[in-house]
């Protein structure tokens, strides 16, 4: 096999040493006989944190459900399934997840691994649902970490970056199924977040306001609601100035929405409005870039302004901006790690170079508010500056080094941005 490529086409991997398992024991083998490898799931980073210069081993094969726990209220999952396939599994057995990502044709241990999320003013990351999870660590033995044998050790492990070993099954709090519906509005000034953020990001299940950045304005407002039996719903033609869609939309402006979860307050299940787009539609290719930063939800408003401010450097290379907001949790290495947060997501186009460029300004006008980048995506932020965010950086490092001692599973990523050394 030769150099492969992520995703989106825009990173090439390092090695054309590829490993594919099919099995835990092909996994330990792989690890007790190899010196240095990385894990790779649907290859949705955008950067170089599954790269290897060594050895990656790729988890497509592991990719079954396990079993359901009726009574805890759980589901255990091989960890290369992804999250389209799960969905229908669960929806079969009356199950449903809390939330999903926009895309649902991402790994469950890739997204857990770098803390992605969905949205949803009460709703934590897609990581914060691990309720217990099996690794096979340097020396090829199968290490537990689960809320019942140490909750402290799980919330250091969940968001692991790949760093703790290979992920083999991940064991997910579920729920009775649920019945949602999607209604769109167009053209929500900016200035009316002033003073109605909060009952605007509350007046949903999941609230997802997008913009491309050519003016002061939300071009579209996504609302997600869960249905109840005994819930009369109402929803307005005017939604704090921004007006009701007629008809389905894409994201994007000008994009046709034929591979979009279904709007127009149609009611439907929950795995076909969760995420924009449909579990039907697998893009073989990006052909887009990503960056995404996260911070304090209480400087939402603040730090949208400070974006505004350079809006004509982010607009020309840009599909697509997304602000949504996610709960706090207790992950160590999560955004929101003890922060109710919020979240501006940036679909660019092809253009890296141009973007290279933007990235720096962006991030020195959130700079005030200490956001984080998303582990998986692209951003220039500096090493030192990313430990500094992360207030159990040290503690993680440890948990590390207890596990995998000799660095088997580093890769320049870890090395830089976790232990800070190397380039």
């Amino acid at each position: 096999m030769g150099l492969q490529r992520n995703w989106a086409g825009n990173f090439q991997y390092s090695t054309t040493n590829w490993h594919e398992p099919a099995s835990v024991e092909e996994v330990q083998h792989l690890v007790s006989s190899l010196a240095k490898l990385r894990v790779i799931g649907t290859r949705h980073s955008f950067n170089s944190i599954a790269d290897s210069n060594e050895n990656i081993v790729s988890l497509q094969k592991l990719n079954k459900v396990l079993t359901i726990n009726h009574e805890k209220g759980t589901v255990t999952v091989e960890a290369g399934i992804k999250y389209g396939d799960l969905c229908h599994a669960l929806q079969q057995q009356g199950y449903a997840l809390h939330n999903l990502a926009s895309l649902p044709h991402i790994s469950v241990a890739g997204a857990c691994a770098t803390a992605t999320h969905g949205s949803g003013n009460n709703n934590q990351n897609l990581a914060a649902a691990v309720s217990a999870m099996e690794v096979v660590t340097a020396d090829g033995s199968i290490v537990t970490f689960s809320r019942e044998k140490s909750e402290v050790d799980l919330h250091g492990a969940v968001v692991g970056l790949g760093g703790l070993g290979v992920v083999t099954t991940l064991t997910l709090d579920i729920m009775p199924t649920y019945q949602m519906r999607q209604d769109v509005y167009e053209n929500l000034p900016l200035a009316q977040l002033a003073h109605d953020f909060d009952t605007i990001y509350s007046s949903a299940y999941s609230v997802s306001l997008f913009t491309n950045w050519q003016d002061e304005i939300f071009n579209q407002v996504w609302l997600k609601s869960k249905l109840t039996n005994d819930q009369t719903f109402s929803l307005g033609e005017d939604f704090f100035g921004a007006k009701t869609a007629k008809e389905n939309l894409h994201p994007v402006p000008g994009v046709g929405a034929k591979n979009c979860t279904a709007q127009l307050g149609v009611p439907g299940d929950w795995l076909d409005r969760m995420p924009h787009f449909r579990m039907d539609f697998t893009p073989s290719k990006g052909q887009e870039l990503q960056s995404e930063y996260i911070l304090a939800r209480e400087h939402a408003y603040d730090a949208l302004c400070a974006l505004s401010k350079i809006r004509e450097h982010i607009a020309p290379h840009l599909f697509i901006s997304e602000v949504r907001t996610i709960a706090q949790d207790e992950l160590w290495l999560s955004p929101s790690y003890k922060q109710d947060s919020v979240a501006f997501h940036f679909t660019w186009q092809e253009k890296w170079e141009q973007v290279q460029q933007v990235l720096p300004l962006i991030e020195a006008q959130l700079e005030p508010f200490q956001a984080k980048p998303h582990w998986g995506k692209l951003f220039t932020t500096s090493p030192s500056k990313i430990q500094s965010l992360y207030e159990k950086m040290p503690a993680f490092q440890q948990l590390l080094l207890k596990h995998d001692p000799k660095g088997k599973f580093r890769n320049n990523f870890l090395n830089k941005y976790i232990f800070n050394e190397g380039k």
